[in-house]
């Protein structure tokens, strides 16, 4: 042996020694692997699908993998697996030899316990001598304190098996879901052998892309199972013509609300970051009732069923602790990328009046004994907004009437000039407290439902529950817990949030009006066997139609109108469409299902405490006798309704028609319809 050789050697040795001394023992480190792919479940625990990822992974234990498959990757990657302790020293070395001398890096060698090394605590470029070193030194150590059969579970649970539809299928259990469409528990021989024979080169072997070379591996695996006596040469004869049986599954990309569940991981990433939401194997369950989903797309379609109608959403919120129980949308919506619920910001119309008035009850206004003029509102009416031009549906004038008869009436002059004498920015104020997100400028035509930006479906359900509950605002929950892999559970996202914004003798005098207006106001039809309280909107360009309320369980929002571009609903059934029209059928149809069997419980209606004062507004006629307040027949008390499909049509501008909001006048910045095409 030469000088230079020797040196060589004894170089290389030291080479290895020096990194093996630099590498920390694996026992005590914790696996850069994450979790495995999250998975979010409904109310009740049923599963709505796995939250999307480049990588899918669903560990699973030692007694649910076949023995064939764990055979079967024994005898293609490491035959001597039970016998070595974790290294083939004389060929790591004769390598790392060789490496010193050529420049050349480690390719072989490696044993099953050496490439769990790799997969769970390494990361770089895994083909350099120093990190083949390293994966020795470590599986040496890691021998030390696993046993066999947990280095193989191990193993199978943290293989990559090859990637499908941008997906990599790591472990077993993923890689027989993708590949088979079926759990790993399930797997054949024939199948075990072809997942087995995968890790080498899952490109090269993929079946989807080239099944003969598939095939040819696979059959490699099972001769040398027969071989090693793990089956018989008969078992290996007949699974080697056996068919690939390969049936491409969607385990992992198939998913059940799909808006809801965007909005749930949406939240978790906020929290939580993309890494782990996607692969930190997190259990999230959620607040949605699948059977109230069910109950609101019936209602949806049983109502909108004809080809060019509208779209629709709704949602439902637990007023006792702000669960969202039901987020839902028409059918023939399904496959837009667009939440019509949670970000489909619309005009409100006079849903909005709920918030004046809560805002005028709030400062001590008597809803019963405060009068205005109802009459058009010609442009200079309001000082500051020359143009603005303020009228009823269809231009009528009701007269001297009170605020609990404008309300019924949806009179969008008597709350116009109510708003002015309560203040813009008083009114903006009580939006925000009772649950408004969005931004608002406080524009006169706002108490209105003239928006700049609009609001959600799920804001005004948070508005409407604040009314419900008593005047405690909840912040909507959507989750309930979150658990992670290692059983550490995360309760604080089911944790109500709730500030109380308005007394209980105020809500429920608004309750208590809110419940005339289905008895005998503009929300007639949504009217059900359990007591309820609504209120109705329409824009006046009949873009967006609501109906708004609640009962002693629920608070409930139907939204209706075309949600891609902003096209007036003036012939949808017959007729054009208001809120007290086809979103209050909407609402009656799914509220009576969801309430069936459920005893009705009276609503909050009780007003005591609550502390009148004069109120000398501009506009406000205060102390007058009402001259005009008698309502019209057809403006009588609803008929209890049936939980069928009676559908009374009252036409005229009766109580069962809504006085659209006015838009913003001029003078303002121009309102921006924004529900119109979604972003």
């Amino acid at each position: 042996m030469t000088t230079a050789l020797v040196i060589g050697v004894i170089a290389a040795v030291g080479y290895v020694v020096h990194v093996g001394d630099d590498t920390p023992n694996p026992c005590g480190l914790r696996p850069i692997l994450a979790g495995g792919s999250s998975q979010v479940y409904a109310a009740g625990n049923t599963r709505l699908g796995f939250i999307r990822s480049e990588t899918l992974r669903s560990p699973v234990g030692w007694s649910q993998i076949p023995q064939t498959v764990k055979d079967a990757t024994v005898s293609i990657e490491d035959q001597r697996f039970y016998k070595n302790n974790g290294v083939d020293l004389t060929g790591i070395f004769r390598a790392a030899v060789k490496d010193a001398l050529n420049g050349k890096a480690v390719q072989g060698g490696s044993t099953i316990t050496m490439q769990l090394m790799r997969n769970l605590y390494m990361r770089g470029d895994t083909h350099t001598l120093k990190q083949k070193i390293e994966e020795a030194k470590m599986a040496l150590d890691y021998e030390k304190c696993r046993d066999k059969h947990q280095i193989l579970g191990e193993y199978l649970n943290s293989i990559p098996y090859g990637t499908v539809g941008g997906q990599t299928a790591i472990g077993v259990q993923a890689a027989s879901r993708v590949f088979f469409d079926k759990p790993a528990s399930e797997l054949n021989l024939e199948q075990a052998a072809l997942l087995a024979g995968l890790p080498q080169a899952p490109s090269e072997y993929n079946p989807f892309r080239d099944p003969g070379a598939a095939r040819a591996r696979r059959n490699e695996v099972l001769k040398k199972m027969a071989e090693l006596h793990y089956i018989s040469a008969d078992q290996a004869s007949a699974a080697e013509h056996a068919p690939l049986e390969t049936h491409a599954g969607n385990y992992y990309t198939q998913r059940r609300e799909n808006f809801f569940f965007e909005y749930v991981r949406e939240q978790l990433e906020h929290r939580y970051g993309r890494k782990t939401v996607e692969e930190g194997g997190l259990k999230v369950y959620t607040t949605l009732d699948l059977n109230m989903q069910q109950h609101a797309r019936k209602a949806i379609a049983e109502v909108l069923n004809e080809p060019e109608d509208p779209a629709a959403a709704i949602v439902t919120i637990n007023p006792a602790n702000g669960d969202i129980e039901a987020m839902a949308e028409s059918e023939s919506y399904q496959n837009s990328q667009y939440n019509l619920a949670a970000d489909g910001h619309r005009q409100p119309g006079s849903t909005f009046k709920a918030i004046d008035l809560a805002d005028a009850l709030s400062r001590g206004i008597d809803p019963n004994t405060t009068y205005y003029d109802s009459h058009t509102l010609e442009p200079g009416w309001l000082p500051g907004y020359p143009t603005y031009l303020v009228k009823t549906f269809g231009g009528e004038q009701n007269g001297t009437i009170n605020l609990v008869s404008a309300t019924l009436k949806s009179d969008n002059t008597v709350y116009a000039q109510l708003a002015a004498d309560l203040g813009e920015e008083t009114v903006t104020r009580m939006a925000y407290s009772m649950g408004v997100k969005t931004h608002l400028s406080s524009y006169a035509a706002e108490a209105l439902g003239g928006l700049t930006l609009g609001v959600t479906p799920l804001e005004m359900a948070v508005v409407y529950a604040t009314l419900a509950d008593g005047g405690l605002r909840n912040s909507p929950i959507a989750i309930t817990k979150v658990v992670f892999p290692n059983g550490r559970v995360d309760e604080s996202w089911g944790r109500p949030h709730r500030v109380r914004v308005l007394s209980e003798a105020i809500t429920g005098e608004e309750t208590r009006i809110l419940h005339l207006n289905v008895l005998g106001g503009t929300a007639g039809r949504s009217q059900i066997n359990c007591p309820t309280a609504a209120k109705t909107g329409t824009t006046s360009e009949l873009y967006d139609a609501w109906l708004d309320g609640y009962n002693s369980e629920y608070s409930t929002v139907v939204w209706m109108g075309y949600p891609k571009r902003n096209v007036a609903m003036t012939d949808v059934h017959g007729e054009p469409q208001q809120g007290g029209f086809l979103p209050a059928e909407i609402w009656h149809a799914y509220m009576a299902a969801v309430t069936e069997g459920h005893p009705c419980a009276a609503l909050h209606e009780d007003n005591t405490g609550i502390s009148f004062k004069p109120f000398y507004g501009k506009f406000a006629t205060t102390g007058l006798q009402e001259a005009t307040s008698e309502p019209r027949e057809e403006q009588g008390p609803a008929k209890p309704r049936a939980q069928g499909n009676e559908h009374p049509h009252t036409h005229g501008h009766g109580p069962q028609h809504e006085a659209p909001a006015p838009p913003a006048p001029p003078a303002e910045p121009p309102v921006t319809r924004t529900g119109g095409a979604a972003p």
